[in-house]
């Protein structure tokens, strides 16, 4: 049954809009479902994903296993999961074709706090708004949103004016998605159930088996007896993941240990917060700082009375600091302005500190002895960190605006200077570090260009002139640099034309390359230490501050991270299970991974080679959640990305164990009990381990889990979006090292990059959405793939064209129906036989070159190519075929009284069959409808084999075919051109016109002229194949040779200069390749009808060089003008 069109809607932004009712019909879309509706019945009969290894004795043919990382089962799936499951889609139906046994196992992600997280917020929904929320307000909600987006009084007061911007937490809200239960009911659930996933299991049971049938009705190719879903609830699949830590933790050199580190924390879960527990910052790690502490010298702001201290603003320094009541909540604490630095080496060289000036800063207790002074945000990471007294207590004593800082003096450590003070900086952002800011103009191109600024308009900034020019001017060098000197800043501030705080960009430029500098090639040259170099001193250093209390280990999110619970995550210390990569020798071992995989482009290679330089130790154990716990360590759970990294492996035997359920509730076909997977039966399987000594499985059944698992394993392509090269797909390359022996490990990964829709960014918020689910039902399966194979092939971020799926309804459709009527007339006898002529050896020699060009695509992986040319490039031969033979297509119709030769039927048939092939990777149900049912092949489309070559490669014949489709295209837009010169008045006086049909002299030249020869030769002597350039002697040899009296000389040498310079010095070699004068005798008719628009009645060639003195001046001039490719012409 047919939805009706009118209920389907596209939101995207106006430009495609209502693209399904704006079809005329959807009668070819239903016939090519129906269509695709029969294919599967035939592929659900005959099942020709299942496959398995070959049993003892029976032959081995090449096997070729890919995967994609399972995706999360929280919701639907949309066409940025098809694009890039169609890649290992693509893939798998290729691989096929070339003969190979292709196993594509897919299985489900559930291991997490997501759906937890999910769930959770359905309960306390379900408490607001009832079990059906039946008391939701829709009007009153909106009125909230209303509320909070609107700009307060004090914003309107102070800039009526101004546009205040929307938060992206109130902007998220402002969908009508702000709750757990709307976004729901956007999937299509109905209201009644969504009480039902309060439970995270039910998440479980619902989202896997509908992801299964729309990848199912997509087409996909999946040997879906060895699926399942991750979690203990999966006993099978648990064994294999407690296996797996097991022998990690046992490894010669344990690659998971115990201890405290920093990491991702999510307050409100109480554990720490990975990627996939994320709904912001995934990939965001651990930034680590040396926090500085600068001692405030309040007993210098105490010792002068406030009406004698100097103002800011016309308010007294320090005043807030001295204030009783503040001084009373201190309690005789030592007061400390804290500051974050990267660079605790260059504290030698501090002249102050700087500050915010509309910044809050909190002064918060440390404990009994000390407060320090910095951000909430910097302070609530400290908690964490257990650097305040209580963990994760903030005790704050006080509060001050940034302005109120400045002024204050201060004693900072390793500094030349006793006393220092602290002073304003425009950009110091809250959302990193501490808000406090070390000054070392020496070193920091931000400080030097701010002290400059206040020294010069000291007035501006309310800053005293003598708590900033004393300390400028006699700021020391600390590090010398080979290439900026002893003063890096100030170096690279006049190098860059920097004249204030406002130049934004050149500042980063400069401050990358002095930091860059400093720490590559600096050498400190001041304090205990000088002499050595920078990368030398700075660990020392930041300990001896540590170790003398002046400073303390701190850490932050490297940028923002809120938790699937909806709270922003700190930086804890904790005691945690932890993957020790970056261990050196487990890191040389996922290099030499890397250096023998295939990552199909360099951009790939480079991406992973940044990840595995900076991957560190990763946390692999949480608290709460879904997932399998640690063996040795039950109270914690392996963390989502931890339990991902080998999967692979286990699809290899999955089918086995429990094939026919995702759960593992029933045994599969091998009987054996998930209890009877232990270490040992898993040491056999994968890593031919002995016979477990205490097992009940029969040796047989092991070594066909053996045999299923060294016939399909390494995994030869992994695909994937880029995204996760700097977690997960670095994680696989690291634990395959680890655990398999090098045969084993990983042979392709494949990236690309997100999938655009129309031109613009996927979101349910704004409308432009697309589930599988919903292209289905709008496009059909093979429309949406064949739009997913022209979306885009590079790490570019693709683009899903709905106009394009809808085009392919219309181009499949009539594409079959060509074929059908093609091969009823093969049927009844209306097609030539015999031997090949000369249009049909051009055919056949385009037909083996697209084989080839597409064979080439497809291994590179470039399905847009493939497509272009298994498709595009196939039917454009094919039309242009049949207009040579037959007159017909293209823009043209058969010429009345014309005798053409027709179309052969072997050349046909090949056709038809060579594209159902080509394309049954791309548009496997048309393939399959054409193979089966119009060919009426008795085997599947899915046993076909890629299509042999018929002839050699005959690139003379093409290139010959080539120039006589463009032949009179050149005749007609030369005419059209001279009659519009005609209609101007500017064209040259023309013979008088022919009287009846005109006739075509073509003048065809054999040679080229003597001296184009002569000067090509002379150019050849001034070429260095070995440097590939020209000595430019060409014009002095010209001259001597006569040949600069030719005014056309000079021009032609340099035409023949450039097309080197392209292509090689191929290009001195100018021959055609094939004989053009036989070539046109061939096809003169050919010519003729392609001028018909001309009225030519005859086409008559003429050998340039036939053309004598007694000519008429004008068969003189087009003889000389002709060149071999070339020729001329004239209408008489």
């Amino acid at each position: 049954m047919t939805a009706p069109v009118a209920s389907v809607t596209v939101a995207t932004g106006g430009t495609q809009a209502n693209v399904v009712e704006a079809r005329l019909s959807t009668a070819k879309l239903e016939a090519l479902r129906a269509s695709e509706k029969w294919a599967q019945e035939q592929w659900a009969i005959s099942k020709p994903f299942e496959v398995s290894a070959p049993k003892p004795g029976e032959p081995s043919p090449p096997k070729f296993m890919g995967t994609f990382p399972f995706p999360y089962m929280n919701g639907l799936l949309h066409v940025g999961h098809s694009f890039s499951i169609s890649k290992l889609e693509f893939a798998s139906g290729y691989e096929r074709l070339k003969g190979k046994r292709v196993l594509f196992p897919f299985g489900f992600h559930v291991t997490g706090m997501p759906i937890k997280a999910c769930a959770d917020k359905l309960k306390n929904e379900i408490a607001m708004f009832g079990p059906d929320f039946e008391n939701y307000n829709e009007e009153e909600e909106e009125e909230k949103e209303r509320a909070a987006a609107a700009p307060s009084e004090k914003e309107v007061a102070s800039d009526p004016t101004k546009i205040v911007k929307k938060h992206g937490k109130a902007a998220a809200k402002s969908t009508g998605l702000k709750y757990q239960f709307q976004i729901m009911r956007a999937m299509g659930i109905p209201n009644a159930e969504i009480k039902d996933f309060t439970e995270s299991t039910h998440w479980l049971y619902y989202f896997p088996p509908g992801a299964k049938e729309d990848l199912t009705n997509l087409g996909l190719s999946i040997d879906w007896r060895r699926s399942f879903f991750t979690t203990d609830l999966n006993p099978y699949f648990d064994s294999f993941v407690r296996w797996q830590f097991n022998k990690l933790r046992a490894h010669e050199s344990p690659k998971v240990k115990f201890g405290e580190r920093f990491t991702i924390y999510s307050p409100l879960d109480g554990q720490p917060c990975m990627d996939h527990d994320r709904s912001k910052g995934e990939g965001v790690g651990v930034q680590e700082y040396t926090g500085i502490k600068l001692r405030v010298l309040l007993e210098d702001l105490i010792a002068v009375p406030e009406a004698e201290r100097d103002l800011v603003k016309g308010v007294p320094v320090g005043k807030a600091l001295t204030a009783p009541a503040f001084t009373e909540a201190l309690a005789g604490r030592k007061l400390y302005l804290v500051a974050a630095t990267l660079r605790p080496e260059t504290m030698y060289g501090q002249t102050n500190c700087f500050v915010g000036v509309d910044i809050k800063y909190g002064i918060y207790a440390v404990n009994d002895k000390e407060a320090w002074v910095c951000t909430e945000r910097a302070a609530k990471n400290m908690a964490f960190q257990k650097l305040f007294e209580e963990p994760g207590k903030i005790h704050q004593l006080g509060e001050v605006k940034g302005l109120e800082l400045v002024g204050v003096p201060l004693n900072a450590p390793l500094s030349p200077f006793e006393k220092v003070y602290t002073l304003p900086m425009e950009g110091v952002l809250v959302t990193k570090g501490t808000g406090v800011v070390t000054s070392v103009p020496s070193d920091s191109p931000d400080d030097y260009i701010t002290l400059q600024d206040l020294k010069k308009k000291a007035a501006y900034y309310h800053v005293q002139s003598k708590w900033v020019d004393s300390f400028f001017d006699a700021s020391p060098a600390i590090i010398s640099t080979p290439n900026l000197g002893d003063r890096a800043a100030e170096f690279a501030v006049k190098k860059y034309k920097i004249n204030s705080q406002k130049d934004k960009l050149q500042l980063t430029e400069a401050k990358a390359e002095t930091y860059k500098e400093g720490f590559y090639n600096g050498t400190l040259i001041v304090g205990p230490h000088a002499g050595k170099t920078v990368q030398e001193v700075k660990p020392i250093i930041r300990g001896e501050l540590i170790e003398s209390g002046d400073a303390f280990p701190y850490s932050e999110p490297e940028g923002l991270v809120v938790s699937r619970s909806g709270d922003e995550c700190v930086v804890t210390l904790a005691p945690q299970w932890y993957m020790d990569y970056g261990q050196e020798g487990w890191k040389q071992l996922a290099e030499q991974c890397l250096a023998d995989m295939e990552t199909f482009s360099p951009e790939t290679r480079n991406q992973f080679g940044k990840s595995l330089d900076w991957l560190k130790q990763w946390a692999c154990s949480r608290s709460f959640g879904l997932g399998s716990r640690l063996p040795w360590d039950p109270k914690y759970l392996i963390e989502s990305l931890s339990d991902s990294t080998i999967y692979m492996a286990y699809y290899t035997v999955a089918h086995l164990l429990h094939g026919g359920n995702l759960d593992g509730s029933k045994p599969g076909p091998a009987n054996i009990k998930p209890e009877q997977m232990n270490d040992a039966v898993w040491e056999y399987i994968l890593l031919r381990g002995d016979v477990p000594a205490d097992t009940k499985i029969p040796v047989a059944t092991l070594e066909e889990m053996r045999r299923e698992f060294e016939y399909f394993y390494p995994l030869d392509l992994r695909v994937s979006g880029k995204d996760l090269i700097s977690n997960h797909l670095t994680f696989f390359m690291y634990n395959h090292t680890a655990i398999f022996p090098k045969k084993h490990w990983p042979q392709g990964v494949r990236v690309n990059g997100h999938l655009l829709l129309n031109g613009t960014k996927m979101s349910k918020s704004d409308g432009n959405f697309l589930t599988i689910r919903d292209a289905l039902e709008r496009f059909g399966a093979d429309a949406t793939r064949f739009a997913l194979a022209d979306a885009g092939d590079g790490v570019e971020d693709a683009n899903f064209l709905e106009k394009t799926a809808d085009d392919a309804i219309l181009k499949l459709f009539t594409e079959r129906e060509w074929i059908e009527e093609t091969m009823a007339a093969i049927d009844a006898g209306k097609l030539r036989k015999g031997r090949f002529s000369w249009n049909d050896r051009v055919f056949e020699a385009e037909l083996n070159k697209l084989v080839d060009a597409t064979d080439n695509a497809y291994k590179a992986m470039w399905y847009r190519e493939a497509l272009k040319n298994a498709f595009y490039e196939l039917t454009t031969a094919r039309s242009d075929y049949r207009k040579a033979t037959t007159g017909q297509g293209v823009g043209s119709s058969a010429l009345e009284g014309e005798a053409y030769e027709g179309m052969h039927e072997d050349l046909l048939r090949r056709y038809i069959e060579v594209q159902a092939i080509m394309l049954a990777p791309v548009t496997p149900h048309w393939s399959e409808n054409v193979w089966s049912k119009i060919l009426k092949k008795p085997t599947s489309i899915k046993d076909a084999l890629w299509p042999e070559i018929t002839a050699t490669h005959d690139e003379a014949l093409l290139s010959a075919a080539s120039y006589i489709r463009g032949l009179g295209s050149k005749i007609r837009s030369a005419e059209d051109q001279a009659a519009r010169k005609k209609k101007k008045g500017t064209a040259a006086a023309s013979p008088a016109a022919p009287t009846g049909p005109p006739k075509l002299h073509l003048f065809v030249a054999s040679a080229y002229p003597a001296w184009q020869d002569q000067a090509i030769q002379l150019l050849k002597t001034t070429y260095d194949e070995s440097t590939k350039t020209f000595s430019n002697q060409e014009k002095q040899l010209l001259a001597q040779a006569g040949l600069m009296k030719n005014k056309m000389a000079m021009p032609f040498v340099a035409s023949i200069k450039q097309a080197v310079d392209n292509n090689g010095p191929s290009a001195f070699d100018r021959s055609l390749g094939f004989d053009e004068m036989e070539t046109l005798e061939n096809n003169v008719d050919f010519v003729r009808r392609e001028l018909a628009i001309l009225k030519v009645g005859e086409v008559k060639l003429i050998k340039a060089e036939t053309v004598g003195e007694d000519a008429d001046e004008l068969d003189k001039r087009k003889a000389d003008m002709a060149v071999p490719g070339h020729p001329t012409y004239r209408l008489v």
